[in-house]
């Protein structure tokens, strides 16, 4: 078995050679993102390449634990949600450095993790930006699925929107804003809720 997830690691990684594009990955460079090995790959080709596996818990850890982009993002991809346990989560986070794969793990995995609203709520109150910044994006997904928070979720959260829309990083604060509109989309009561907590930072 770990022959077979091991090929199969040696097969997806060259494949990204035939979907390599140099001048995203030089972008990519030059505005930060950090990673080994980066071919530059579109997301869309990543997804046509997520698509020929099956998802495989083993699979994803050991792309995981590549600091190749490409790798991250599959791995956020062929991650089954249901087995997924939180220490892994927390582990894996621990180990993001960029807002790209941040996203992308939000997206394709963590807003379909059982535990994601107590872990958003706790992300969003951590002294970490990426945490920060994956907590509000994963808020702003559960909202669009129509989660809603109970009396004491939801002053958590206006208290906590305050602080970084006081505070310096515009990331977060763009990230935190994205929630909110979506918070208001709950309905009309909770659009008044942000609309009065949140006047003064032109919302």
């Amino acid at each position: 078995m770990e022959t077979d997830i091991q090929d199969t690691l040696k097969q997806i990684k060259r494949s990204f050679h035939t979907r390599m594009n140099g001048v995203a990955s030089q972008s990519m460079r030059q505005k930060g993102l950090d990673y080994k090995v980066n071919w530059g790959v579109a997301l869309p080709h990543l997804r046509e390449m997520a698509a020929e596996y099956q998802p495989s818990y083993s699979l994803a850890v050991e792309l995981w634990k590549e600091n190749i982009r490409e790798c991250k993002i599959l791995a956020t991809m062929l991650m089954p949600p249901a087995e997924m346990p939180e220490q892994l989560v927390e582990l894996w986070m621990e180990q993001t450095k960029s807002q790209e794969i941040a996203e992308m793990a939000v997206f394709n995995l963590y807003q379909h993790l059982d535990y994601a609203p107590q872990m958003a709520f706790r992300w969003i109150a951590s002294d970490d930006s990426i945490r920060q910044l994956s907590g509000y994006q994963l808020l702003a997904c559960l909202f669009g699925k129509g989660l809603i928070p109970d009396t004491r979720g939801v002053n958590e959260y206006i208290d906590q929107v305050k602080v970084t829309l006081a505070g310096t990083d515009t990331a977060v604060s763009h990230a935190a804003m994205n929630s909110v509109n979506r918070f208001c989309q709950l309905g009309p009561e909770y659009e008044q809720i942000a609309s009065k907590a949140l006047s003064e930072y032109g919302f």
